[in-house]
């Protein structure tokens, strides 16, 4: 015994929406909570290091929160060359800087 509740959601922007549903009859109550974590569609972007062998150089790459909550975020690099913090944390409504540091040991 099942029924379908269809609802449908357009949210405006990125964020942490909340809902309750109340469904009520004359011998039971229920409440249903709904969380719907909203984000972005998937960026690209491209940079390019240039630097002679053996001497650094470091991007700061801004990550812009604009969700309703703090994020901790974790970084997987990959490539030869490249180091960085494995975690960076950007409050709620906060920009923090992502020091992306290349570091090539030849020339490539």
């Amino acid at each position: 015994d099942a029924v379908e509740l269809p609802i449908k959601f357009f949210p405006q922007d990125a964020g942490c929406y909340h809902c309750q549903i109340l469904l009520k009859s004359s011998r039971d109550f229920r409440v249903y909570v709904i969380k719907c974590v909203v984000n972005t569609d998937d960026a690209e972007a491209e940079i390019e290091f240039l630097t002679p062998a053996y001497q650094a150089v470091i991007q700061n790459i801004p990550i812009n929160n604009v969700s309703s909550q703090d994020w901790k975020l974790e970084a997987v690099l990959e490539g030869q060359g490249f180091y960085g913090p494995p975690s960076i944390n950007v409050g709620l409504g906060e920009i923090a800087l992502y020091p992306l540091m290349f570091k090539p040991i030849a020339e490539c």
